[in-house]
């Protein structure tokens, strides 16, 4: 008798739990949903205060607040947003102390040196935002060989008789991150009260690419003066091919440079590994003496600045 009611609560409750599921998560997926549209899509004109208020919702309130009020803040706020990530400026900030703390600990722990203490402290408190600038540059990287489409998609659009703004949505619609939610955004942004320019002006601000500040100049002439949209558009997609192509071409002809440089940059590292590993007695005084560490901190940075002046020398701007 006890089994058959256990059974039942336990049919009741599951029975229960999927009507209260059904009919109350579809409307609080939309309310998050609809949430973070409007969290997205906010004024870019707005004022400091309204800024914090929307950082103070970050997992570290208390610091967000705090890194908000500082030029340093809003510039990390600005690389995390360009980086596409979803992080809040204090975790950020955390992530680097706590990086800095291990950092110190494991050197005093087998190093103990001062010159060491100095050297590996800020590169480890680094890390987290070397990560930001790595992920914002990859992700420039993605839009800008997906901008060409995107351009295409609204001279397309345009020729068919869409609006402007219709064909900034259909770019949301169908084309892949990181391009998509840009024009999500955008779109969003224009929808919800701010006009075409300064929607677009958003999106140069996000995307600090010259093509997105080409296709935003167009822009506004034509609606300003008039003209045919959709063949500037077409021009300037086929702009942006042809300097990839030009682009991929000067990648091949400076590949011997850069395979140099990682050459360089890794071959005194891996000689080292090696005599140690050959004859640990002739390695061991460049790890024990004083002068032995000075002298790994020169070749440190050394090593650097020649692999700095090689990208340098390899670096061509198409």
């Amino acid at each position: 008798m006890l089994a058959a009611a256990l059974v039942f609560v336990l049919v009741a409750a599951v029975v229960i739990g999927v009507y209260v599921a059904a009919t109350r998560v579809p409307a609080a997926l939309a309310r998050h949903r609809l949430e973070r549209r409007l969290q997205d899509v906010g004024d870019s004109r707005a004022s400091e205060d309204s800024i914090v208020m929307r950082q103070a919702e970050g997992p570290l309130p208390v610091i967000d607040r705090i890194i908000s009020q500082t030029g340093a803040g809003s510039r990390l706020t600005k690389l995390i947003e360009q980086a596409g990530s979803t992080m809040a400026p204090g975790s950020v900030v955390v992530m680097s102390l706590v990086f800095a703390v291990v950092a110190g600990v494991a050197t005093q722990m087998f190093l103990r040196t001062l010159l060491a203490l100095v050297v590996t402290v800020p590169l480890a408190a680094a890390v987290p935002v070397l990560w930001l600038m790595r992920r914002r540059s990859t992700r420039m990287k993605i839009f800008e060989e997906q901008f060409p489409e995107a351009l295409e998609l609204i001279s397309r659009a345009v020729r068919a008789g869409h609006a402007f703004p219709s064909a900034l949505g259909m770019v949301a619609d169908e084309l892949t991150p990181p391009v998509g939610p840009e024009f999500k955004k955008c779109f969003d942004q224009q929808n919800f009260g701010l006009s075409v320019r300064e929607a677009l002006d958003a999106l140069a601000d996000r995307v600090p690419l010259v093509d997105v500040k080409f296709f935003v100049t167009a822009v506004a002439i034509q609606r300003d003066t008039g003209g045919n949209l959709a063949e500037v558009l077409d021009n300037l997609a086929h702009v942006v091919r042809e300097r990839f192509k030009i682009q991929r071409q000067v990648r091949v002809h400076t590949a011997h440079g850069r395979i140099t440089g990682y050459v360089l940059l890794a071959l005194p590292a891996f000689l080292a590994v090696a005599l140690w590993m050959i004859n640990p007695q002739h390695m061991n005084p460049l790890f024990q003496e004083r002068v032995g560490h000075m002298m790994i901190a020169a070749t440190i940075v050394m090593e650097m600045v020649g692999f700095v002046w090689i990208r340098q020398v390899i670096k061509i701007e198409v």
